[in-house]
């Protein structure tokens, strides 16, 4: 069902990308308004801060709750900033409405709850105010749009989404794993609806957030969700992916905007090579995949197997090795004939079931 959105009512200094940024967590009032104020001085209109924060494990801090309220009142009160924090649970919502904050967010682990997500939805009907969406901890597209789906039944109609990255078990140079196939996906679908990086989770790391933001805006991506601290060497929380209030205005500062709409004409004779590649491309997987038939016809005949371990582990091994020569990662080589395959022993089991 195709989603009904009206922009957001998020303000920048700039046309792109619209900056949302503060701390992790509002861990003090004297440390929220100090990275406020040194915010705005530098230009930023949206703060962010995590008033509830769902922790891995209950010893670690968790926020300071409805506490901290009153503080982020006192942010908007003295810099002017639109104000934004996480919820997970209708009463969140309905304190952060009461001291009229402007956004929310619906951070990860919520998202991948459908039954936490509606419970906000329902307790957002009728009011006009701009949700962002974290994508879920887990790599699923279908839960990201159902989420944004349940809050735009509710009639919220200024949605966002947030790519943060997946958790992976692997050890990776990020702390979450881009799998930037999925955001690609998730515009593609809806290609109106606004696309926000947040490269502080996806990298866990500070010594990233310059490039990241660079690669978010590379893609097409409208804005960026950052975390600022004053003194993001003390923070309670996330200390490691935290830049100060001049680092992010660096950060910001050194960004290329590139021009999404401009298509000139070398482009498109490019593209339009691609593209018959691609067509080519899909007649030889149709072919080899006659012979795939061949076979599986020949393996009923004969009584074997469908599928032969030794030769297929020789394939992927030969064919990544090919693609690295040719300047292509092993894994992507790797991942292509692993699905290849997969269809292959489909077609292969068809024959040998009728």
């Amino acid at each position: 069902m195709p989603l009904t959105l009206q922009p957001l009512n998020i303000t920048s200094k700039r046309s792109r990308p619209f900056v949302i940024a503060g701390p992790c967590s509002a861990e003090t009032e004297q440390q929220l308004l100090t990275t406020a104020h040194q915010l705005a001085q530098r230009g930023c209109t949206n703060f962010r801060a995590g008033l509830w924060k769902p922790r891995t494990k209950p010893d670690s801090f968790e926020g300071h709750g409805a506490e901290a309220l009153p503080w982020m009142r006192r942010v908007r009160e003295e810099t002017g900033m639109r104000l934004i924090t996480e919820v997970a649970t209708p009463e969140h919502v309905e304190r952060c409405l009461e001291y009229g904050f402007d956004m929310l967010w619906i951070g990860s682990r919520t998202t991948a709850n459908p039954f936490a997500v509606q419970a906000i939805a329902d307790s957002l009907r009728g009011v006009d105010i701009t949700v962002l969406v974290k994508n879920p901890i887990n790599p699923d597209l279908e839960l990201w749009i159902g989420a944004l789906e349940r809050l735009n039944r509710a009639g919220i109609s200024r949605l966002g989404a947030i790519h943060r990255g997946f958790s992976n078990y692997d050890c990776h140079i990020y702390r979450n794993a881009p799998l930037w196939h999925i955001p690609i996906e998730l515009r593609r679908r809806i290609p109106e609806l606004p696309l926000i990086g947040d490269p502080s989770h996806l990298s866990g790391n500070s010594e990233f957030i310059a490039p990241l933001s660079q690669q978010f805006m590379d893609m097409g991506f409208d804005g960026l969700f950052i975390e600022s601290h004053c003194h993001p060497d003390q923070a309670w929380s996330d200390a490691a992916q935290q830049v100060t209030p001049d680092e992010l205005s660096l950060i910001l500062g050194s960004l290329v905007i590139r021009d999404s709409q401009k298509s000139p004409e070398r482009i498109s004779q490019l593209r339009e090579q691609i593209d018959q590649l691609d067509d080519s491309l899909l007649e030889i997987l149709a072919e080899r995949m006659k012979l795939c038939r061949a076979i599986g016809h020949y393996k009923k005949e004969n009584d074997m197997t469908v599928v032969q371990q030794q030769r297929y582990n020789e394939m992927l091994l030969r064919r990544s090795q090919q693609g690295m020569l040719g300047g292509m990662d092993g894994d992507f080589i790797r991942q292509i004939f692993e699905a290849i395959h997969e269809e292959s022993v489909r077609q292969q089991m068809d024959i040998i079931n009728t």
